[in-house]
C-alpha cells in the first residue's frame, strides 16, 4: 500500500533499522519481496535501499553546509511588509506576501526587484514564522507595568470551602453586591450581605462605597441586629474585607473563625452568590445607586426585607444526598433532597436563641401582618426607584449613612 505522506528521513532510517534484521536472515525470494514492500512504504528506489540496509543506517553530518536562500534585502522587505501590516502574525501575513509586496513598491515604499519578487512568491510559512520572532526579539519591549504585590492580610486566613451539612448556625458566607449601573466610575452604593449557610437566615446592610469606614459600621449594625452569635466569615478575597482596618477590628472579636474561598473559585461562596441574585437583583435590579438618599433608602428597605425574608419566606435547603447505582433504565447520579422551612424556624429548633431573644422575636411575628409588609416593601421600592442619581462631580457625604442604624 502506497503512502500518501512522504516519509522523512528519520522515519525512513528508523524503519529500514526495524527492518534489517529480517532482511538479513531472508533468502533472495524474500529479499525481494520484502524490498518490493519498502519500496512502497519509503517511495524510494530498491538500490537505494539496498545500499542503505547495507550502511550503518545512521545520519551523518553535513560536509558542507548550505548558503543562505534569503539574504539581507529580503529580511529587509519582510520587516518592511511586516511593520507596514500592523505586526500581524506569519499565518495572515504569508498568503498575500507578494501582493502586499507590490502595493507597498506602488508608493515607493518599496524598492522591488525580479529576484526578490520571487523569493516573497516562493517564500515558506516555516522561514516567514522564524524572521517574523527575530524581528520581534530586535524590537524594543515597551515597559511592563509593575504586578500587584499580594495582599499581606490573606497569607494567614486560611482557604476553604464551607460544607453544606453544618448543622450549627452562625457560619456565615459574606459578599458585597455593586450597584454601579454600567459605569464602574466614581463612588456607588453597595450591599453587604451574609448568609448563614446552617439556617438561610440573611443579613444585608447599604453601604456608601467600601472604604473601611462604611465597612466596619456595615458589620457593626449586623452584629448588634443578630439575634445568635457569629461564628464564622467567609468572604472572597476582595481587599474591603482584607486590610488593615479590618484586621484590627476583627481581632477585637477573637470567637469569629475568618477563612476565604479559593481565587477564581466563586463556587465556593456558592450560598452567598445565589442569594446575590434571589435577595437583592430581584428587588434592585441593575440600576446605579449613588447618593445618600438612596443609600438611606435602600437600607429602609433591608430593614423591611429582614423581617420578610427570614420570618416569612420558607427557604429550600438541602437535607441529604443519596448516591444511586446505574440501572438499565438509569445511569448513576445523586439524588438530592430539600426541606422548606424559614429561617426563623431553624433558628428556633437550633436551639441558639436565648429565651428572652426568642420571646422578643416571636412577639413581632405575631404582630406583623405579612401582606402589609410586603405592600410596604413594594411601597419602598417605588419610593426607591423614584429617587434621582448624582447630577455632578460633588462627593457625597459619607458620615450620613453611618449615623443611621
Amino acid at each position: 500500500m502506497t503512502t500518501d505522506e512522504k516519509m522523512t528521513i528519520d522515519e525512513v532510517y528508523k524503519y529500514l533499522r526495524k527492518m534489517r534484521a529480517a532482511y538479513e536472515k531472508a533468502d533472495q525470494t524474500q529479499k525481494g519481496r520484502m524490498l518490493d514492500d519498502m519500496e512502497r512504504v519509503t517511495g524510494r528506489h530498491r538500490k537505494s535501499l539496498i545500499r542503505l540496509l547495507r550502511g550503518s543506517l545512521e545520519r551523518r553530518p553535513r560536509q558542507r553546509q548550505r548558503g543562505r536562500t534569503y539574504r539581507a534585502d529580503f529580511d529587509d522587505a519582510l520587516r518592511l511588509i511586516y511593520q507596514s501590516y500592523g505586526r500581524i502574525c506569519a499565518e495572515r501575513l504569508h498568503p498575500g506576501l507578494s501582493d502586499l509586496a507590490t502595493q507597498l513598491a506602488s508608493h515607493g515604499e518599496l524598492l522591488l526587484s525580479e529576484s526578490l519578487q520571487a523569493q516573497l512568491a516562493t517564500v515558506g510559512l516555516t522561514t516567514v514564522r522564524e524572521r517574523l520572532r527575530q524581528f520581534r526579539q530586535d524590537e524594543p519591549q515597551l515597559p511592563r507595568t509593575t504586578p500587584r504585590s499580594p495582599n499581606p492580610f490573606l497569607q494567614d486566613i486560611p482557604m476553604r470551602r464551607l460544607p453544606w451539612d453544618i448543622s450549627t448556625p452562625g457560619y456565615f458566607e459574606v459578599d458585597l453586591v455593586h450597584h454601579c449601573g454600567a459605569s464602574s466610575h466614581g463612588e456607588y452604593v453597595h450591599t453587604l450581605q451574609m448568609i448563614d449557610v446552617a439556617s438561610g437566615w440573611s443579613e444585608r446592610v447599604a453601604l456608601l462605597g467600601r472604604s473601611y469606614r462604611v465597612m466596619e459600621a456595615g458589620f457593626r449594625r449586623i452584629l448588634a441586629r443578630l439575634p445568635f452569635p457569629l461564628r464564622g466569615l467567609h468572604p472572597d478575597n476582595g481587599s474591603e474585607f482584607f486590610n488593615r482596618h479590618m484586621a484590627r477590628f476583627w481581632a477585637t472579636h477573637p470567637e469569629v473563625e475568618i477563612s476565604r474561598s479559593r481565587p477564581y473559585h466563586k463556587n465556593d461562596n456558592r450560598f452567598v452568590e445565589q442569594k446575590n441574585s434571589s435577595l437583592v437583583r430581584y428587588y434592585v435590579g441593575d440600576l446605579r445607586l449613588d447618593t445618600v438618599a438612596q443609600t438611606q433608602a435602600l437600607e429602609r428597605l433591608y430593614q423591611q426585607l429582614w423581617l420578610f425574608n427570614n420570618c416569612f419566606q420558607p427557604t429550600l435547603r438541602l437535607s441529604s444526598k443519596e448516591t444511586l447505582a446505574a440501572t438499565d433504565d438509569h445511569p448513576g447520579r445523586i439524588r438530592r433532597r430539600y426541606t422548606a422551612r424559614t429561617p426563623w424556624q431553624r433558628i428556633c429548633d437550633a436551639g441558639v436563641l436565648t429565651p428572652e431573644q426568642r420571646e422578643l422575636l416571636q412577639v413581632r411575628i405575631d404582630i406583623t401582618n405579612p401582606r402589609s409588609l410586603h405592600q410596604q416593601i413594594e411601597a419602598q421600592l417605588e419610593t426607591l426607584f423614584r429617587l434621582p442619581t448624582k447630577t455632578s462631580e460633588d462627593p457625597e457625604d459619607v458620615f450620613e449613612t453611618l449615623s443611621e442604624s
